[in-house]
């Protein structure tokens, strides 16, 4: 998924950036539910190994479809010593010729130098910021995926209606994805993050209180409209910190400290869960949401404040100076190319 992100980001027209990582990502939930589905038709039959037959289908499909149409960054290519094989690609995609500033060193050297780059003085605060957003998104999606059934059934929800619940909160995901993305390329995505985060606040708090069902549900869709893409934004909001270079190892280390709180999420949940307390449990995840939505506006004002001059050629990541979103070094609009 990192290296998915990154190519969006690359190869996306700037002022659509983010609304192509929110339509990627709907593909990422979409295909969570379809796999909920395939358990529940085939499993209680089947057994679970055939379920994991299935998941192995859209891979083989993919994979020679991959191989034989998805473009390499012209950077990497550039930096591999392909020049006309890089030029081709930019060319065709309406790309800029790439420049050595933008292609990465290759080897272990390079991969070293990758990841210290992360915490250049200009992103030095920047970086574990977006990790500690990362990690926040991430501890909701899959602490609110694993619970929110026992956690709606604890407050009073029937078995069947609290199963229900994920399925409509995932559905809320992928809406989510299409209006975060559109509202980031025209506000910003650090902005549209750190307010999502805000909403799935809101909304775990909505749900401590005993709502009629059908109220819980309305309550439900919406909080999965903010909580799912509000992590997406994150990753969107990358592109504006860390130049071409820098992206894949950038988004890599966001996705990846974001994985533990995918793992502290569903194991605090069981926690809570285990004390008897539903209100705590989305107590819990408000909580964790709040710590997202700082983590991520503070993001450029740390920015601002140690901006250098190798970070000019970086668009602004202030939603206040950039109205278009995230963007990538190199496009042809509102970008700074490095001088040599």
């Amino acid at each position: 998924m990192p290296i998915s992100l990154a190519i969006v980001a690359e190869f996306a027209p700037p002022r659509r950036a983010a609304l192509a990582t929110g339509l990627m990502m709907t593909s990422y939930h979409a295909g969570g539910m379809a796999a909920t589905g395939l358990g529940l038709a085939l499993g209680p039959d089947h057994g679970w190994r055939v379920v994991f037959w299935a998941g192995v289908i859209p891979a083989a499909v993919a994979i020679p479809l991959v191989l034989k149409w998805l473009p390499e960054s012209p950077g990497v290519l550039l930096g591999k010593g392909r020049a006309s094989e890089a030029q081709a690609v930019a060319a065709r995609f309406a790309l800029p010729s790439p420049t050595l500033a933008e292609a990465p060193e290759a080897g272990a050297r390079g991969r070293f130098a990758a990841v210290a780059s992360l915490f250049d003085p200009g992103r030095r605060l920047a970086t574990p910021l977006l990790w500690i957003a990362s990690f926040a998104g991430l501890l909701l999606v899959y602490g609110v995926s694993t619970w929110l059934p026992e956690l709606m059934r604890a407050s009073g929800y029937s078995l069947s209606s609290s199963v229900t619940f994920l399925m409509v909160i995932n559905a809320g995901g992928i809406v989510g994805m299409l209006v975060a993305g559109r509202a980031a390329d025209k506000f910003g995505a650090v902005r549209i993050s750190a307010i999502w985060f805000l909403l799935t606040a809101c909304g775990a708090f909505l749900l401590k209180a005993e709502l009629p069902l059908g109220v819980a549900y309305v309550i439900v869709f919406v909080t999965g409209i903010w909580l799912f893409s509000a992590q997406v934004m994150v990753y969107a909001s990358a592109p504006s910190v860390y130049p071409p270079a820098q992206r894949a190892t950038g988004l890599g280390w966001i996705t990846g400290v974001g994985r533990t709180g995918a793992v502290v999420g569903p194991w605090l949940g069981g926690a809570v869960v285990s004390g008897g307390d539903a209100s705590l449990g989305f107590t819990t995840f408000a909580v964790a949401a709040v710590l997202g939505a700082v983590a991520i506006s503070l993001v450029p004002l740390v920015r601002r404040s140690r901006r250098t001059p190798a970070d000019e050629g970086v668009s602004a990541l202030s939603p206040g100076t950039e109205s278009t979103g995230p963007s990538v070094l190199g496009h042809k609009e509102g970008k700074i190319l490095p001088k040599h």
